[in-house]
């Protein structure tokens, strides 16, 4: 969701709560969903609960308003949703995208980077069999914090992840191009230098993705913070 959106959400909500409840009454919703309110002295109800929302995570502002039922809240917002396994995550979302045949090594990808305080979405394992896949996918790529290919035979082929790529260039966000076999990234991300494989193990390519989401202005603050907020250590001194 953009901060514009963002935005135009909380003043909705604002405006529900302020037309709903009394001061006391918006204090005791908010909790309900982990919020600890503005305090202080408020003349306005409107502003004293959007002073309230601001700062909190995307999912949760999304969660009040699909329970205070806000009209057309799915087709304005839903989208923008994270899928399943990151509600209410804070950790750093990385997309991984990879041909169903390699799911296996996608998913091994993801659980080394777990120490790492990143999250990996895999499509053929955290899709709930419940989910409507497709927009569960879509989920995962409006909310990506950065976004992975796995480069194997056959991938440059295969509409579906073409379609991710060009999703994660259209939002602008941080691609990573890991080259498992002997097929180089082709059209418009072929202009950056590919992660090869060279016969290391997922825990070292695990490390090394670090390493570089930890250095690029597009998501050094955001790996950070998940790391802060999660109690792992961070090195401020960036390696030259």
């Amino acid at each position: 969701m953009r901060a514009s959106e963002k935005m135009a959400l909380i003043d909705r909500i604002g405006r529900e709560l302020h037309s709903r409840f009394s001061f006391r009454e918006i204090d005791a919703y908010l909790r309900e969903f982990q919020i600890t309110t503005a305090g202080g002295s408020w003349s306005s109800k409107l502003e004293y609960a959007k002073a309230s929302l601001h700062g909190e995570p995307t999912d949760r502002i999304i969660a009040i308003a699909e329970d205070l039922d806000l009209e057309n809240l799915h087709a304005e917002f839903a989208v923008s949703a994270p899928p399943k396994n990151w509600i209410g995550t804070s950790k750093f979302r990385l997309f991984i995208s990879h041909l169903a045949k390699q799911k296996d090594r996608a998913i091994r990808l993801k659980e080394c980077l777990v120490p790492y305080e990143i999250s990996g979405f895999v499509a053929h394992e955290d899709i709930h069999p419940t989910l409507e896949w497709q927009l569960e996918i879509e989920h995962a790529l409006y909310t990506m914090d950065a976004f992975l290919a796995i480069h194997t035979l056959g991938f440059k082929d295969s509409y579906w992840a073409q379609q991710e790529v060009g999703f994660a260039l259209g939002r602008g966000v941080k691609i990573i191009s890991f080259k498992m076999e002997d097929e180089d990234p082709t059209g418009f991300i072929s202009k950056h230098q590919a992660l090869p494989r060279r016969n290391r193990t997922a825990e070292q390519i695990a490390e090394e993705v670090d390493a570089m989401l930890s250095v690029d202005p597009l998501t050094s603050g955001k790996l950070k913070l998940a790391k802060q907020k999660n109690g792992k250590a961070v090195d401020d001194e960036l390696p030259f």
